[in-house]
């Protein structure tokens, strides 16, 4: 249960920090407009009302303030700017020296003789 609470908080804080509680806000408006204005009018009047912008609610006015505040708020905060720098440096390294590589092989082998325990260990 907790889990699941985190994870929604998680994705209200994604929509909040990218400005997407906006849209939510206009898609609110547009709703109430649509069905306010379908009342009175046509279906396609009253959606080319909604969406013409000459007939904003107080939601839209709403939304447009604080989209602009946002901005204001974004273009007053200094910007600092990341320089890199790619500094190209070329590394030498020595060669290695020649050496010759013997074919023969030296194989060795360990015979063990002697038994294993019994009975077998108990912890491995």
């Amino acid at each position: 249960m907790l889990r699941r609470v985190g994870k929604w908080l998680v994705v209200i804080a994604l929509v909040i920090f990218t400005g997407g509680h906006w849209l939510v806000l206009q898609s609110v408006a547009w709703f109430t407009m649509a069905v306010n204005f379908a009342q009175t009018d046509s279906l396609p009047q009253a959606l080319k009302k909604t969406f013409d912008g000459k007939h904003p609610c107080k939601i839209c006015k709403t939304v447009e303030a604080g989209r602009k505040s946002e901005q204001k708020q974004s273009s007053l905060k200094v910007e600092t700017q990341l320089e890199f720098c790619f500094i190209r440096q070329y590394v030498t390294l020595p060669l290695a020296p020649h050496v010759e590589h013997s074919t023969r092989f030296v194989v060795s082998y360990f015979i063990r003789t002697d038994a294993p325990p019994t009975p077998p260990p108990r912890l491995a």
